[in-house]
This record gives structure tokens, sequence and C-alpha cells, in this order.
């Protein structure tokens, strides 16, 4: 965490990934204020830009090239990253409360959450209706509506409910990309037609006479029917009816009117608007909650009222970052006044364009040309990140903390590191009293008992299978670690066919505040009590320190039949090898470090690395496995060699049926590795034709350690594609035959690459 300084004072949350908080994450990232910990929570981890969405949608730009990677940009601006959606706010208790992970403290909170269609007071909308707010969630519903058109062949009657920019800006877009994929497909686009629906008098009435006129004639030349003074008060699987009694037919709807406020946001107590957009200062606090500040579409400044338009939000992002820093600082705030005359550019879906400011309004390719310059630019702002950013802070900037911050502030400066560098005893007491393991008969003396052991008992005819794993967080968000390293600790007891009985966690926090301190240590092991409490696995004990990084790991007990373990050897002739999940996790977080793992990348990694290994354990035993282990930090090939040697076989291994997580083979043509590959590297002696192997591009993933990675089993090669198929009905999609187990050879290269 880049915050110049490591212990935690206050805690910045950013709540929305939307275009004034890009801006504020990009300077907060260049320069970091000490003793500030940022922390971004966002639904989604590309976030479009309003701009160039009906760019992308006509075709013109691709993914990455009309969104913001929130991943790397957080990582540059040493925030926590927390992908998750908030269901609401406790004001008193400045906590953001989410819809899957627990309560998020604030000292201070920002909010740009955009807004979401008005359709709550027309009957039938939100079930016959495509929104187009929020955005980020549009473009998959595009996708879904476009596969509806091409799938018909018949008449197409496509209706926007909407006449404004953003109502005019996607209709053409759509109309343009819909005739480019029909020709594509060898057909005519003469089967569509296109509706523009308003209440309104006519088209564009926030813009001025000449910009109307113009698109009003370009709508009539390109075949929109146009609706004016049609208010919609019904919409239905044929079409909408409208408060004249005209009905007027359609196969798709799409809504684009005016923006409605997020549900929620009236109910935290946050003083509204009548349409419940936050109320603002100048200074963009919340009127009624100074310690609340506001951008974007989900606010109104009561001095400044402006439409609910993509540009307010970027230009109110230089001075939301400056005031939150400000307040941060205890210094005055800066009053922000919107300008009232501002250029606005329409693209027409092809590449073409009407700009209008003042009275004035021209139109033309060169306007469209201009237009992808001004975006593109903007883009290049949080695509193109610095290798590292500039820390210009102190090591904790003045009138930062409270008196009594700075107090408890000295006491962590001075603590020694004694008994162990534990947590202090009324920090654990609160956060122990949270957590809620599970019960279990076999678990005599547990978590929340005086004693200064747990005690469990062994059932007759069980052996007791013991395993213990440990490491630093490689991500920010405490919730989710604490998931990750739960599920990787349980993945050795699993692939011994044993089920997990208790666990002892091993967790370091970093030093702060005693009350960040709880937070953090409640974050993580919320996370782990998930994922122990889904495997049936009591918690009953740890120790916890304070130290640099947060770090967690767990000493795991498991009960297994003596008879019928699965062990590293026993791997037989004629058996195929399954992997059960993708790898690529080393790559993938080393270029997450760097800032060149695109976020979607890293939310499939984790997606991953969250999936347990348990069912699939069940289901190579139930096959007949005749081997298994975890594939962790070793990488493929050191956990397949530590396989074959005690089994005494060689191994036939197809490079291409290897199952990669997406973005892993990108980064390793970049060159990026984890930090402990040239240590798995040194096993490439068990591999017979090395250099023959090596020139495969996928070669280098086989050294890639992982974190909570997949089994390993070698099962008799009549019943391998049966365990196949069962471990994509489980859930297993990335399972894979990768390979197969031959008679011993040569001892010293027991591996063979396929190519």
């Amino acid at each position: 965490m880049k915050n110049g300084y490591g212990t935690i004072v206050k805690d910045l949350v950013l709540l929305g990934g939307g275009h004034s908080h890009v801006a504020v994450l990009k300077r907060f990232g260049m320069k970091p204020l000490a003793g500030v910990r940022l922390t971004l929570i966002a639904r989604d981890v590309h976030t479009p830009y309003s701009g160039m969405l009906p760019g992308y949608i006509a075709g013109h730009y691709g993914f990455d090239d009309a969104h913001v990677d929130l991943q790397p940009l957080a990582r540059f601006a040493g925030a926590r990253l927390y992908q998750d959606e908030a269901v609401g706010i406790d004001l008193a208790g400045r906590r953001v409360l989410c819809r899957t992970r627990p309560p998020v403290p604030y000292d201070l909170l920002s909010i740009n959450i955009g807004s979401t269609p008005g359709m709550a007071d027309v009957a039938g909308a939100a079930e016959n209706a495509t929104p187009v707010k929020p955005i980020n969630l549009f473009v998959d519903r595009w996708k879904r509506m476009s596969e509806r058109v091409l799938a018909r062949e018949g008449p197409v009657r496509i209706g926007v409910v909407g006449a404004g920019a953003g109502g005019v800006e996607i209709l053409l877009a759509i109309r343009h990309r819909l005739g480019e994929m029909l020709a594509a497909r060898g057909r005519d686009a003469g089967h569509l037609e296109f509706h523009l629906i308003t209440d309104s008098d006519g088209i564009l009435p926030a813009h001025n006479g000449a910009a109307r006129e113009k698109f009003a004639r370009l709508l009539e030349v390109r075949g929109v029917r146009v609706h004016t003074g049609h208010p919609v008060v019904a919409a239905d699987s044929e079409g909408v009816r409208c408060a004249n009694g005209d009905t007027i037919a359609l196969d798709e709807i799409l809504w684009v009117t005016a923006a409605g406020a997020v549900p929620w946001v009236k109910d935290t107590g946050l003083e509204v608007d009548g349409r419940g957009f936050v109320l603002l200062r100048d200074t963009l606090q919340s009127v009624s909650h100074p310690e609340v500040f506001a951008a974007g579409d989900i606010a109104t400044v009561v001095n400044h009222p402006r439409p609910k338009a993509g540009v307010f939000a970027v230009r109110q992002g230089p001075p939301l970052a400056e005031n939150l820093r400000r307040a941060l600082l205890n210094r005055p705030l800066k009053p922000f006044s919107p300008q009232k005359e501002f250029l606005t550019i329409i693209s027409t879906g092809d590449k073409y364009a009407v700009a209008s400011k003042y009275d004035l309004a021209v139109e033309g390719r060169f306007v469209w040309r201009w237009k992808d310059w001004i975006d593109r630019r903007w883009m290049r702002k949080y695509s193109e990140l610095p290798e590292m950013a500039a820390d210009e802070t102190a090591d904790i900037a003045p009138g930062l903390a409270d008196s009594q911050a700075l107090k408890e502030l000295s006491a962590v400066a001075m603590r020694c590191g004694g008994c162990g560098a534990k947590v202090g005893a009324t920090v654990l007491a609160r956060a122990l009293s949270r957590m809620e393991p599970v019960e279990r008969d076999d678990i005599l003396i547990g978590l929340h008992e005086p004693d200064d052991a747990a005690v469990v008992s062994v059932p007759p005819g069980k052996v007791m299978v013991h395993t213990v794993d440990f490491f630093r967080s490689f991500i920010d968000d405490p919730y989710v670690f604490g998931q990750v390293a739960a599920n990787h600790s349980l993945g050795d007891i699993f692939a011994m066919g044993a089920e997990p009985q208790s666990a002892l966690a091993i967790a370091t926090v970093p030093y702060g505040l005693e009350a960040k301190v709880e937070d953090e240590l409640c974050q993580m092991m919320d996370g782990a009590l998930v994922v122990l409490k889904a495997a049936n696995t009591a918690l009953v004990g740890g120790h916890t320190s304070e130290g640099a990084e947060l770090a967690l790991g767990f000493s795991v007990n498991g009960l297994a039949d003596k008879d019928r373990m699965l062990r590293k050897a026993g791997m037989r002739p004629g058996d195929r090898l399954i992997l059960t999940k993708a790898l690529g996790t080393g790559t993938l977080f080393a270029a997450d470090m760097r800032l060149k793992a695109k976020g979607r990348w890293i939310e499939g990694a984790l997606d991953s690395m969250l999936q347990s290994n348990q069912e699939a354990a069940r289901c190579l035993f139930g096959h007949g496995a005749t081997a298994c282990t975890d594939i962790t930090g070793f990488g493929l090939l050191g956990h397949l060699v530590e396989m074959t040697r005690p089994s005494e076989v060689d191994v036939e291994i197809d490079l291409g049926a290897l199952p990669i997580l997406e973005g892993a083979l990108e980064t390793i043509r970049l060159g990026v590795f984890s930090s402990l590959q040239p240590a798995n590297v040194r096993l490439r002696r068990a591999i017979r034709d090395l250099d023959r192997a090596s020139a495969h591009e996928l070669y280098p993933l086989i050294f890639d350690p992982q974190t909570a990675g997949g089994l390993l089993a070698s099962v008799p090669g009549d019943k391998a594609d049966a365990c196949l198929g069962a471990l994509k009905d489980l859930g297993y999609g990335r399972a894979a035959i990768i390979g197969t187990v031959r008679p011993e050879s040569n001892h010293l290269e027991p591996v063979t690459l396929i190519a």
C-alpha cells in the first residue's frame, strides 16, 4: 500500500468506479497521502467510458479501448479494490453495507455510483425494456439483444424511449452495428425498423436549435421514425402504449429516459432532492453529512444543477480529489462551479458526428475524428500508468489525525514486538466475539473456551491428517484473501481423500490504530470462516500478531480411513492424468503487481482460487483415482515429479491440453513471472528432450506456482472420460485430461512433454 507511512490513520472509501473516482485514484496514485488507506468498492472491475460507449456498440472500438480497467488503476493508487455492490450506508457507524461481504468502515466517504433508468412509473417497463443505465450493465444486455435480433428472420422493430443525446446516439450506433453484422452474414438490414419515442415536443431538448435541426435531418435520411409528444405509460412484449392512446409495436425496447437515483440512497439518511439524488454543497460535500462526498449522476449540486451527463462527472473528478485531500488534512475546501456552456459531440453511428456549443453546430467526419482524439486522450490518462508513482508526502501529513489518533499512533510506533508481537487482548476479544465457527461433536474444546489449546477427538477407524500453509497477502482485499488462504490450506486435506475437521489460524495484521487493526483482522477472518464453514471445518483457535504485511495461514486437521487415503505414490501405467483447474495464477499476480494485468484476468484467477477442491476430490476418489496431489507453489512440474518418483513411473504431458487462465499466456509473452518461478525451473532436468519441449509457448506455465490451485490425479484409463464429465457437471469447467502414465524407462527424466 503506497500511503507514505506504514501505519493507517484514516480510511477514505470510494464507493463506485465512475468517471469522477478514476480521476481521484489517479491523483492519489501520483501523490499518495501519508497515513491514509484508500479503498475502492466497485461492482465491476472494468468501467465503461460513457463518451466511447456508442462507438463500442457501433463496433469502432474494442472492449479495452472503451473501458477503464480499475484493477491496475487501483494498484497504482495503492487502493484496496473490493469487488462488490453497495446496498446501503450506515451513517452513524460510518460503514458501507455491501451485498456479499462485511460492512466496510470509513472516515471519509465519496459516492460515484451513477444512476439507474427511470422506469419505475411505467407499467411493464422493467420486465420488457432494456435499460441503458447503469451503462456498465448495458454491454452484456446489448450482446443478448443483438443475438435475439440476428436470430430473427422476419421484420424486427426496435424502439428507443428517450430522445436526448444518449437515446439518439445509442439508436444510431445500434442501427449501424446491426447493419454491419447482418451484412457479414450475407443478409440485408431492410427488415429492421427503428423508432425514437419521446414525451418532448422535439428531439435533443437540452441542445441548441442548430444541433436539433441537423439530427432531425439525419434521422429522417436514415429512416428512423420519430414520435414526439408521446409519453410512454406502459410496455409489454408487443411494444409500448403512450398517454395519447397510441400503441407502437416493437420487438425490442431500449430505455434511455431521464436518469433515476439508486433506490437505497434515499434510505440512508443523506439529504436528497425530490428524485432521490444526494444534495451537495459547492464543495461536493453532502449538505447533511460533511464526511460524505459525491459526484456524477448520483448527485445534485444545490447551487449548480446540471443534466445527468458523463461530461460533468469527468469534470468533477479533479476538484473532488482536491477536496478529499483537503478534508483529510483538515484544510478549507474549495468550491467548484461547473461551466454552464460546454462542447457536446454526438456521433451518428458511422464515423460521423455533430458538435455543438452556444448556438452553433457543425457536422462531418472530421468532427468524429476530433471526438475520437478527445476520447482516446482521456482514456490514455488511466490506461498508460507510470511504472512507479511519485511519493512526495511527509511521514505523516500535518493535521491528518486528531490528538487522540496521534497518541495512539505514537503507541504504535513504540511497540517493541515482545510477546510475539501479539494483537492486543481487547482487539482480539472483540474480533473473536464476532466469529461463529462450525459446531462439531468431535470438537471437545474449541475457539471460545478459555483453555490454552484446542482438543479434538478421533473417531474409531479414522486417522488424523495434518497440514499447514501460511503466506502473505497478494491482494488488497482482506476478506477475499481470507477466503483464498483458507481454501489453499484445505487443499492438502482434500488431495489425500480426507475430510477436514478443525483448523488453527496463524494471522499477521499490519500495524495501525486499534480500530484499523480490528477491522482488518475481522474482514480477513470473516472471509476465511465462509470457506471453513462450507467445508464443515471448525475454527478452534490460533495465533495473531502484528507485522509489516497482512498474512494468514492455517494448520488443518482432517480425518481419513487408514486404508483408503490418496497418496502421491500409486500412479500406474495406463492411468490418465486429470487436472481440475487452470494454471496461471503466479504469472497473473506478478503482472498485477507491475500494473500489466487486466482486471478481468485477475477476477478470473480469483474465481478459480475460490473454487473449493472438496467436490473434485470426492469425484476423483469415486472414479478410482490411484494418486493425487494439489498444485501449489512448486508448479505443475514440481508436484508431478513428486508423484512419478515414488510411483516409479514415467508420464507424458500434452502441453496443448493444459487448461490456462485467461491472460496467463499474454503475461508469459510479456516475460512476467512469479518470483518463485526460477526455483521451480531448476526441476527442468526431469524433462526428456528438453530443447524440443522448451520451444512450446506454454512451456513456462508448467513451472508457474499456483495459489489454491487444482488437483492433479491419476485415474484408470477406462474411467477417465467419465470422471472428466462428472467434474464438469460439478462446476469444474476447466478440468482436463492432460496426459498419460507410462512404465518407468528413465528414472532421471520421467516427464515427456508432447507439443
